[in-house]
């Protein structure tokens, strides 16, 4: 197959004979694929074993629980992968879903749900990470090489160019150089390239935390009829009010799997009778009625995310030619927001683009344009999270405002459909965050405003203090 033919367009500008990507996750993936348009070879290396793996690994633990890929990302996976609709609805533990439809719970309000046109891709992490590292695998000049260890970046004499990486096979301990044109860091939260380019000479990009203190605990249970009493997800979205969210929907054997989430501390517990009392305080009922008495599968998982992070490498005035990152090893999002594989979509789009505008991958100027489509999704993520007394963080004028107006959004959300489908296209990210101040949704969110109750105090802390 051409390059033509893989795109189904005119062939981009050729850059290259070899790109190693480093990380066979969904950011890998995604730039992997991209990038056999270009290159005439694409070599992912991942040291845990990838190909055919359906379930949470050593490199993904955090696959166990509820992941998502929001109408954003899908519609730029959809570009990438002919068919994936289609495809997605025949595996295992995916479900194919409105955003609007499903029972969102905001404040411990239930959304007026509304037909939005956004199809979301809820349910196993790993079943669609696999599906979609066997259609690049099975692309001509891919190669994936498992079980293989990254040991460090090699650099031209200058030290102004990566030339390759060297690597260590898992099974027979072997050492080894692989020359490449291009190198992707894809390698996750785990990444060691600041450290990679201090010692080749460059400065370390300055990091921007948003600590929040966020554990997972997921458990899985046996499935029975009405379970769900409606749409096959329910799924109360954590507030300063009611601090304790979820996440319930099918699992990949097709029984039920439910994720709790707790913030600044508070970790949802993995002792059967414990977690039961966890989702006891959930303010929506019907999560704690659906497993009181359903039969456990398996043992429950934990999972912890201290911090929002991004690696301001778009800042740096000086970056090794050949070399790009992206994926969490730029920057992780809170993933109570469902975005890190919507983001990862967006970073491979603008990849893509980048490689069809030049004959060769700029650097600078890529990371630059990655940024700005990190942009909006951080903008939701770290502003919602600075709604928490609890997180640390300035709080300037502009930030008050964009919780205030969003508290207000999110009560209208309970009456009006309209606001459902506004609020979504900002949240699946397909529209920028501006979108909500358009004069239409803004005067329906001002008409309901007025029934919305007092703010409670914000007392999230002392609340899970309460509950310990």
């Amino acid at each position: 197959m051409t390059r033509q033919a893989a795109t189904g367009s005119a062939a981009p500008p050729h850059a290259g004979h070899r790109a190693v990507v480093l990380g066979a996750s969904i950011a890998g993936t995604l730039a992997a694929r991209v990038l056999t348009e270009s290159y005439d070879e694409v070599v992912m290396i991942d040291r845990d074993r990838v190909l055919g793996v359906t379930a949470p690994r050593r490199g993904a633990p955090h696959a166990v629980h509820a992941h998502g890929l929001h109408a954003g990302g899908y519609r730029l996976l959809a570009e990438l992968f002919p068919g994936l609709l289609d495809e997605a609805r025949e595996l295992p533990g995916l479900s194919i879903r409105d955003f609007g439809l499903m029972r969102w719970y905001f404040d411990g309000r239930p959304i007026s749900r509304a037909e939005t046109g956004l199809l979301s891709i809820a349910g196993s992490r790993p079943v669609l990470e696999n599906h979609l590292r066997s259609r690049v695998a099975a692309l001509p000049g891919v190669q994936v090489r498992e079980e293989t260890e990254l040991l460090a970046l090699t650099a031209d004499a200058g030290r102004e160019r990566i030339t390759g990486v060297r690597l260590r096979s898992v099974s027979d301990d072997r050492a080894y150089h692989l020359d490449a044109d291009l190198v992707v860091d894809a390698t996750g939260r785990g990444s060691r390239l600041p450290v990679w380019l201090g010692e080749l000479g460059y400065p370390r990009p300055a990091e921007e935390r948003m600590p929040i203190g966020l554990a997972y605990t997921t458990r899985t249970f046996r499935r029975r009829p009405g379970t769900f009493g409606g749409p096959e997800a329910i799924n109360p979205v954590a507030s300063p009010a009611h601090p304790r969210g979820a996440f319930f929907g099918q699992a990949a054997t097709g029984d039920c799997r439910l994720s709790l989430t707790g913030i600044l501390g508070d970790r949802p517990p993995t002792d059967p009778d414990a977690f039961l009392d966890f989702a006891r305080t959930l303010p929506v009922a019907d999560i704690h009625d659906a497993i009181s008495d359903a039969e456990p599968i398996g043992d429950a998982a934990s999972f912890t995310f201290p911090a929002s992070v991004w690696r301001h490498y778009e800042r740096l005035d000086r970056f090794p030619a050949g070399l790009v990152v992206l994926g969490d090893a730029f920057a992780s999002f809170n993933p109570v927001y469902g975005q890190g594989m919507t983001v990862a979509a967006r970073q491979a789009d603008v990849l893509r683009c980048h490689l069809r505008r030049h004959a060769a991958v700029h650097p600078r100027r890529l990371l630059r344009d990655m940024a700005r489509a990190m942009a909006a999704p951080w903008i939701i993520s770290t502003r919602g999270d600075l709604d928490f007394a609890g997180v640390p963080g300035p709080r300037p004028a502009r930030v008050r405002l964009f919780n205030a107006y969003q508290r207000r959004v999110q009560y209208a959300m309970s009456r009006d459909p309209a606001v459902t489908r506004a609020f979504m296209h900002v949240t699946g990210l397909v529209d920028p965050p501006r979108a909500l101040w358009r004069p239409s949704v803004v005067a329906r969110v001002l008409r309901h405003a007025w029934r919305m109750p007092a703010a409670q105090p914000r007392t999230e802390e002392r609340s899970l203090t309460a509950r310990r």
